[in-house]
């Protein structure tokens, strides 16, 4: 017979560090916070550099977008919400802490950037040098 234990946690974030323990690095904790990256698609055609990342949750004032370096940084933290009068049956959502960093190709002009959030989607465009775009040369 195989024996089995049901663990139950008080704690969603117990949770966490139960699986980080046995599976390896893939979230890091920090001060007993979540701090993990979320998913990113990143493309470019011959004027742009677009960058969308999953924030789902987080307003535009808990999102803050560094290029410091040629190194773009994009941070997201939602602080805890104040507890409401009453009883609590569930509370999940908690502080959480998100960051990702990419270093930027030469060819990008840090100066000119377009960042808007829309449905949980935020959609970076970062323009390129006039001097690496194409241009079509006319022949006289």
């Amino acid at each position: 017979m195989i024996r089995t234990v049901q663990k139950v946690w008080d704690n969603p974030l117990d949770m966490f560090r139960d699986v980080e323990q046995a599976l390896g690095q893939r979230f890091k904790f920090d001060t007993g916070d979540l701090t993990a990256q979320y998913p990113v698609d990143i493309h470019e055609d011959e004027d742009v550099l677009t960058v969308e990342a999953e924030l789902p949750g987080f307003s535009k004032d808990e999102i803050d977008i560094n290029i410091e370096q040629g190194v773009l940084s994009i941070h997201a933290e939602r602080k805890p919400q104040e507890r409401k009068e009453g009883t609590t049956h569930v509370n999940e959502r908690r502080y959480l802490r998100v960051a990702r960093k990419f270093t930027l190709p030469s060819s990008v002009d840090p100066t000119n950037v377009d960042a808007k959030l829309a449905d949980g989607i935020l959609t970076l465009k970062l323009a390129k040098r006039d001097e690496v775009k194409p241009r079509k040369i006319q022949v006289q």
